[in-house]
């Protein structure tokens, strides 16, 4: 019943021996909870978003929001998928044996869990070095890219994703239910073999690697801002910048706080089981902190906008004393800024300005 290399039987070896129990309605409440939160942000987020870039014309913001997009409809299939299977679960009152005899459902939940957790990360270390690319390289970055390069950038994640998450299947190593009995992940009780360690280290390392390109990234295009700013004071495209990497640092610091928890626990347990203190509600907390990443996301987008922008520099001209940002950089937000800009460039009176001018000076 415990041997990781029988599928059909591997996911049920927790079962006999349950250490950890959870309220079931209140574990209800909070799973429909997240779930229902997490689908109505990332929704609001997504029509925010997809409008923005269908209308702004400039290719540095288009292939940011076009990132965005990604990683915001990533955590939306996360909150629905993962969700539906959770509250499933626990509406089958946690009897895995009756609906999961071939061990299907806790494979499918174990590839969600790995691929809507890695993913999510990746594209913000992606957003991260694009962002670095298009502040210090611009030439560079709006002749490379553009929005095919980023599209190819983004099946080349998702499909790095899904490799890391269908490895234990393509090595005949089944998920397991884990003693909460209420998901699914690598092995993370009694781990002996070292392939069982192997990934939970894989899926930390990549965690982390993820998070440690978007700080130095996020470092690199915040430093180049600072830098432009103090040696010129032209702020004509240069705002949006701004406003980019204040989302993109705020995505930084949500990913941090929430995912760490959960990759260092993952991690402890790689490195050495026998002596790990980790106990069952210790990971079901990472867990669910991990999950407040995915309904954070989306709130960047749409709070960091003029109120919370100008609230934030007031507080750092406050604390510093210095004119750090100049306050009209912050007139209006980067979605609306972007709108406005579109409009008036597709506007029939503007065309026709333009095309006036040259035939007045040629009457002249």
């Amino acid at each position: 019943m415990n041997s990781s290399k029988s599928p059909g039987l591997a996911g049920f070896g927790i079962l006999k021996n349950t250490t950890c129990h959870t309220e079931k309605k209140i574990s209800v409440f909070f799973s429909i909870i997240f779930m229902t939160v997490g689908i109505l942000s990332n929704s609001l987020a997504i029509a925010i978003l997809m409008k923005a870039y269908q209308r702004f014309r400039q290719k540095s913001k288009a292939s940011f929001l076009l990132l965005a997009s990604s990683l915001v409809v990533t955590d939306l299939f996360g909150h629905l998928i993962n969700g539906a299977i959770a509250v499933f679960v626990y509406a089958s009152d946690k009897d895995w044996i009756r609906f999961n005899q071939s061990n299907i459902l806790c494979s499918v939940f174990g590839i969600c869990m790995v691929f809507f957790g890695l993913c999510p990360l990746f594209l913000g270390s992606v957003m991260a070095v694009e962002r670095c690319i298009g502040v210090t390289k611009p030439i560079f970055h709006s002749t490379k890219m553009t929005s095919k390069h980023v599209k190819m950038m983004l099946t080349m994640v998702c499909l790095f994703a899904v490799l890391i998450a269908l490895l234990p299947i393509l090595r005949f190593r089944a998920y397991q239910i884990q003693a909460s009995r209420t998901w699914c992940f690598y092995k993370t009780e009694h781990v002996e073999d070292w392939e069982d360690r192997f990934y939970l280290l894989l899926f930390s390392c990549l965690g982390f690697l993820a998070l440690a390109i978007s700080f130095l990234c996020n470092a690199v295009t915040g430093i180049t801002l600072l830098r432009v700013k103090f040696k010129s004071q032209q702020r004509q495209g240069r705002s949006h910048h701004f406003e980019m990497i204040i989302q993109l640092l705020a995505i930084m610091c949500v990913s941090c706080i929430c995912w760490s928890p959960f990759l260092v626990t993952m991690a402890r347990i790689g490195i050495n089981e026998s002596h790990s203190m980790d106990t069952c509600e210790t990971i079901l907390f990472a867990l669910r902190m991990a999950t407040w990443n995915q309904i954070l996301d989306p709130w960047v987008y749409i709070l960091l906008r003029k109120a919370v922008l100008k609230n934030l520099y007031k507080i750092t001209r406050g604390c510093c004393g210095l004119h750090i940002v100049n306050l009209h950089m912050w007139e209006l937000s980067s979605i609306k800024n972007s709108l406005k800009v579109a409009a008036i460039s597709e506007s029939p009176v503007s065309s026709k300005q333009i095309n006036l001018q040259p035939l007045s000076s040629m009457g002249q």
